[in-house]
């Protein structure tokens, strides 16, 4: 199954939560701020997102979203 997550920056606190959760290792912590100043998580290879939705699970800010395509 191949999934697909969407963060929304500004929303994020950076708090690394969906970086731990990730099975796969496809988040990190953006180099660059957003514009609370945070570091905001990103995806560093959205190619390996199976669509597991822990990191959104884990989210306190419910900055993600996610979805799933089967095929």
């Amino acid at each position: 199954m191949k999934g697909r997550i969407e963060i929304d920056r500004e929303l994020c606190k950076g708090c690394s939560y969906c970086v731990s959760a990730c099975p796969g290792g496809i988040l990190a912590l953006d180099s660059e701020f957003n514009a609370s100043g945070y570091y905001p998580a990103r995806i560093i290879d959205p190619d390996r997102c199976t669509g597991c939705a822990l990191c959104a699970e884990v989210c306190p800010d419910v900055a993600i979203l996610v979805w799933r395509e089967e095929g």
